[in-house]
């Protein structure tokens, strides 16, 4: 796809943009094309977490101990763009690290269905919807920079829902143009987790369903394990990111396109407040995931599917295959077994795990098939090997018969 990012636009500053609201008034904005080509007058101001909240936050962080790093081995993390994970250990060795991680807030025009042209002005992390899979180990440090490029347009900032404290570290990252942080928070609780963007008021949910949210793994020490503390591995990760859209419209029905990042503002709530989606999709676009884009597999071979909502609920089914081990909340608790369909609450991530028996193509998909068909809700695994009649055959082949 291509990218894009802001041409043209004037630098924005703390001075000219007010937290959590970039786009509040164009007497805010020295860049007025950011403003100039919206359908329905300026975007009202918005309230999020107060500036006294924030520095709160700051100045209790000064007064408090400093944190005790002896004992941890820092590692850097290289992140990779989805639907793969980086490199990580299963079971780990050694002591506790600080696993550090570096993101970048891109905003870029990205093309959600090539067939009827629909695009958008996604928010994202490293550039991809959703952002890349972090993995760390319970236990562990995950201390991430967080970089806004100078040309963006918008305030961001990042909630780990993994974390503990300060608004999951949302409070601590507010990132203007031009601006980075550092956050170090620790891992405490395995399972996978969502992580998104909250600039405050209705700034989040633009952003998040602009594309701004991604998952973290905290795997135990030990690896993971079934009900019964038999190890459990895995030979690769598919992750999946599913993102509601909710694109404006014209009054022929055809999709609005708009110059800027943020442009869309007052249309897209209008369309959010619809709760309607126009599109449902797997890692940020139709077909993202199926075609030439599928995900690849062998038969005996284990995956580890990883499947993010940061917005609304799903129901994933692998057409053919089942969820052999199902973690829906935490990996404390022991995995479900043998899911036909298995659940994603709003707001979080979770893991399924299957060993696949036969070859062929698997649709992995919201069994709400309206949006897994309709609304583009689906990814295909194709599966390599040898067929085992056993597990199915085809007796007989489709043939006419007599009334």
């Amino acid at each position: 796809m291509t990218k894009f990012i802001n041409p043209g636009l004037t630098q924005t500053s703390r001075r000219n943009v007010l937290r959590g609201s970039v786009l509040a008034g164009a007497a805010a904005m020295t860049g007025a094309g950011a403003l100039a080509n919206q359908r329905r007058g300026p975007v009202p101001r918005i309230h999020p977490p107060a500036a006294r909240f924030i520095e709160a936050e700051a100045q209790a962080q000064v007064a408090a101990e400093p944190a005790d790093l002896s004992g941890y081995t820092r590692v850097k993390q290289e992140l990779v763009a989805p639907p793969f994970a980086p490199a990580h250990e299963q079971v780990a060795t050694g002591g506790p690290k600080i696993i550090e991680v570096y993101m970048e807030t891109t905003e870029r025009l990205m093309v959600v269905d090539e067939d009827t042209g629909a695009s958008i002005w996604a928010l994202t992390y490293n550039g991809s919807v959703p952002g890349p899979l972090i993995i760390c180990h319970e236990g562990d440090m995950v201390e991430l920079t967080l970089r806004n490029p100078v040309d963006s347009v918008m305030e961001h900032n990042i909630d780990f829902h993994a974390s503990t404290g300060a608004l999951g570290g949302g409070g601590l990252t507010h990132v203007f143009p031009g601006e980075e942080t550092v956050l170090r928070w620790k891992a405490t609780k395995p399972g996978c987790f969502t992580y998104h963007c909250a600039p405050g008021g209705a700034m989040i949910p633009y952003h998040v369903t602009h594309g701004m949210n991604g998952a973290v793994m905290v795997l135990p020490r030990d690896g993971l394990k079934d009900a019964d503390g038999k190890s459990l591995r895995y030979d690769s990760i598919a992750y999946i990111g599913e993102q509601d859209y909710y694109l404006p419209k014209d009054e022929f029905g055809d999709f609005l396109q708009y110059e800027v990042a943020g442009d869309d503002y007052a249309d897209s709530l209008d369309a959010m407040r619809t709760l309607t989606p126009t599109h449902c999709v797997f890692n940020g676009a139709v077909g993202a995931l199926t075609g030439e884009n599928a995900l690849k597999a062998k038969v005996g071979e284990t995956v580890l599917m990883i499947h993010n909502q940061a917005n609304r609920d799903s129901r994933p089914h692998l057409i053919g295959g089942h969820g052999d081990y199902v973690w829906e909340t935490s990996f404390s608790d022991p995995p479900l077994t043998g899911l036909e369909t298995w659940f994603v609450r709003g707001g979080t991530a979770m893991a399924a795990m299957y060993t696949f028996e036969q070859p062929g193509v698997y649709a992995y998909v919201n069994h709400n098939l309206i949006e897994a068909t309709l609304l583009g809700a689906a990814a295909h695994f194709v599966v390599e090997g040898e067929w085992n009649n056993t597990l199915m055959e085809q007796v007989v082949t489709p043939r006419s018969f007599d009334a």
